[in-house]
């Protein structure tokens, strides 16, 4: 197992111990379940960003594809759920790998809410937005993910699976969370936004795709970093 998926396994593991222990004991708990959510999702990343040998070139590059992630939300923020910051997150995260992929999500989902609003649903889109990231990386060199139909596939499932889980932050936030048909009728409402993410990221890849992951390899050959990457994933 590598060390990006022990992470993850970690992750996962202390996400659910935190989500089981905050629904049954504390009151108004989502602030700091938030913050709790934040720190289990960012810190191993970023630790591990931190203690390995990483090159100023590699962190241009986290920072440039996590700046036009996050810019590339900002115009489309008058239409809900339709942005191409989730693809830009795949294709980098499909030629660059897991780990850079799960740093540009998570950087872009704070960053672009700079400009839209910071709050305790920020750490839930830094972990979904990086989760997209880090499983494209991981899937990226399956024989789906290398198929035109797997691809769209990927990121039409995640246009769904982002609003999934942000529908948690959404209903720990109301007294009644726990109750079933508050969560169905969460679930219903939010089937037109999620389908709009869905089909967003469908039509980016579709159009986009091919050609922004031609130019990222070709960046990624130029300046040494496709070797690099593969060896962390």
């Amino acid at each position: 197992m590598g060390r990006a998926r022990l992470f993850l396994l970690v992750i996962v593991i202390l996400l659910v111990g935190v989500l089981a222990f905050s629904t049954a004991i504390l009151d108004d708990h989502y602030i700091l379940l938030s913050l709790t959510f934040l720190v289990i999702a960012m810190v191993p990343f970023f630790l591990r960003l931190e203690i390995r040998n990483i090159e100023t070139r590699e962190l241009v590059l986290i920072a440039v594809l996590a700046a036009v992630a996050a810019i590339g939300r900002v115009p489309f923020a008058p239409l809900p759920s339709v942005q191409p910051t989730s693809f830009v997150i795949i294709v980098s995260a499909v030629v660059f790998g897991s780990e850079t992929g799960f740093l540009i999500g998570a950087i872009a989902a704070l960053v672009s809410n700079i400009f839209l609003g910071q709050g305790p649903w920020t750490p839930w889109q830094m972990f979904c937005w990086g989760m997209i990231g880090a499983t494209a990386g991981w899937l990226r060199n399956t024989w789906w993910m290398k198929k035109r139909l797997g691809l769209l596939s990927f990121g039409f499932i995640w246009g769904f699976l982002f609003g999934w889980i942000m529908n948690i932050w959404f209903l720990i936030s109301l007294p009644d969370a726990l109750s079933w048909s508050l969560i169905a009728l969460a679930y219903i409402k939010s089937f037109y936004f999620d389908l709009a993410h869905a089909v967003c990221n469908v039509f980016f890849l579709a159009v986009f795709g091919g050609s922004w992951i031609k130019i990222l390899k070709r960046f990624g050959k130029k300046y040494g970093l496709l070797g690099r990457q593969s060896m962390k994933n």
